[in-house]
């Protein structure tokens, strides 16, 4: 039968770090067709249109996180992971605001990359909608000035990991696209 065990985990070490430091966007369907491998693992990105795609990068620093909620159904038989990315985005700017107004009418594949450099891919197969967020002044000097977004994937599996990514580019292990990265704006 297709859904029976494969294997058992041990108690890993404890060397796992918490937390989300960039997430890049592509805009939907441009990623073409996704390979993946044997682990549920994207092990190639390829047929990209015209060979190439490009990104969009935001850096991240704390309150931002990806969470999967498994949702299983007994009466109907049928699973379905719920891909959630939390963003915490600090100052608020024009462009920003321009920026996440498209993101809100479209539904980006988002690339979270983690703390502990490694790179999953939500909305692999449907994309990303921004589901819910806030445009914040703050009301003390300590407050935040800035956004929150969730951006929320329903999929068949959990968030895909990306097999070859790096710090300095995420689709290093990728053969065939060639990814190219928007310019990222200061936010002055």
């Amino acid at each position: 039968m297709a859904c029976d065990l494969t294997g058992g985990r041990k108690k890993p070490c404890k060397d796992a770090i918490g937390g989300v430091v960039k997430v890049h966007f592509v805009n939907f369907g441009d990623l073409g067709s996704v390979a993946i491998g044997s682990s549920d693992e994207v092990a190639d990105i390829t047929n990209a249109p015209s060979n190439a795609f490009s990104y969009s990068t935001y850096d991240v620093k704390g309150n931002s996180s990806l969470e999967s909620n498994i949702n299983s159904s007994i009466e109907n038989g049928t699973t379905f992971f719920e891909q959630v990315v939390n963003l915490t985005l600090h100052k608020m700017t024009k462009e920003d605001n321009k920026e996440l107004k498209l993101m809100t009418y479209g539904r980006p594949h988002v690339f979270v990359q983690t703390f502990d450099n490694k790179l999953l891919l939500v909305g692999r197969e449907h994309g990303a909608e921004v589901t819910g967020g806030t445009a914040v002044t703050g009301t003390a000097m300590g407050d935040l000035n800035g956004y929150t977004l969730t951006l929320t994937a329903n999929e068949t599996t959990l968030p895909n990991f990306v097999d070859g990514a790096t710090d300095a580019d995420p689709f290093a292990g990728m053969s065939t696209p060639t990814a190219t990265e928007t310019a990222q704006r200061d936010p002055a």
